[in-house]
């Protein structure tokens, strides 16, 4: 059993879990410039022409699918403009949603709406400077902007790849020991064909460890907060009944987590501390805490 050392825990808190690829998801970058790549050759057209909105009706008319991804040009996904809408008329400043002239068939309505779209979007004025060479590389930087915004949701991956590089190192050692990640109640029958009760069909555990000589289970929830908030008290509460319900079932339930955003909400990280067997942060778990957890 390791030290219920809360001071440990608190004092050894990383600033930060951020590797290079943190940054920029370059893989799904690709994989969504790939889908609309066609239709980004087709507007290549358009560069430099003279007549530009002759030219570009013209285009839309011929191939009316690469209306669908005239927003992208302008930085917001389609699905955002239904919540967006937007005001064409200075004179009455009624905001209509426009989304529907980059579907619905054209007519002539469309086709006034869509030169109002390119020219006051400022789109004309890039294709006639060419200013844009290659819209397919132009879009790879739009794409690489939207990600910014997932970076967030990449902190839980990194923090789980962190988790499973060490636990992959111990199970190298210890050839008694196995792991899997995202594990359900069916997979973990699957590749340990040891039965657990779940206590809602979604329920997945970021890893599951098992030692196979003690039949012994071990189920790991991983986290990082660099910030605080309310979510902290919420989530300290939470581990905390999942610590009692997979107790009940005589397995062990593990909790990693880390950031300095638990220096917001020290009360609530001790109390769970307090009543759960194991909640260690990566400072804890690179100093050995697995092993005297599974001793």
């Amino acid at each position: 059993m390791m030290s219920n050392d809360f001071n440990n825990l608190k004092n050894t808190l990383q600033d930060s879990i951020f590797t290079w690829d943190y940054f920029t998801d370059f893989e799904k970058v690709k994989k969504n410039v790939k889908k609309i790549e066609k239709e980004l050759n087709l507007l290549n057209y358009l560069v430099g022409k003279e007549n530009l909105e002759e030219e570009f009706l013209t285009l839309v008319e011929e191939y009316p699918k690469v209306r669908k991804i005239l927003p992208i040009l302008i930085a917001i996904r389609d699905d955002k403009l239904f919540s967006t809408p937007v005001i064409t008329n200075i004179e009455t400043l009624i905001p209509e949603n426009k989304k529907y002239i980059f579907h619905n068939p054209i007519d002539e309505n469309i086709k006034k709406e869509l030169l109002i779209f390119f020219k006051e979007s400022g789109l004309k004025d890039i294709f006639e400077s060419k200013a844009i060479k290659n819209l397919v590389d132009y879009c790879f930087g739009v794409e690489v902007g939207f990600d910014t915004n997932a970076r967030k949701n990449r902190t839980g991956d990194i923090m789980e790849k962190l988790v499973y590089k060490f636990l992959e190192e111990f199970c190298e050692e210890d050839k008694n020991l196995q792991f899997i990640e995202q594990a359900t109640q069916k997979r973990i029958k699957e590749f340990f064909n040891y039965d657990i009760n779940i206590d809602k069909n979604s329920r997945r555990f970021d890893f599951a460890l098992f030692d196979k000589t003690k039949n012994r289970l071990f189920l790991i929830e991983v986290n990082y907060y660099s910030g605080g908030g309310s979510k902290l008290k919420a989530t300290a509460g939470e581990y905390q009944y999942l610590n009692d319900f997979v107790k009940s079932q005589n397995i062990d339930f593990i909790w990693i987590t880390d950031g300095k955003g638990w220096l917001t909400s020290l009360k609530p990280l001790e109390e769970t501390f307090i009543h759960n067997d194991y909640v260690i942060n990566l400072d804890m778990l690179k100093n050995g805490a697995l092993k005297q957890i599974c001793l």
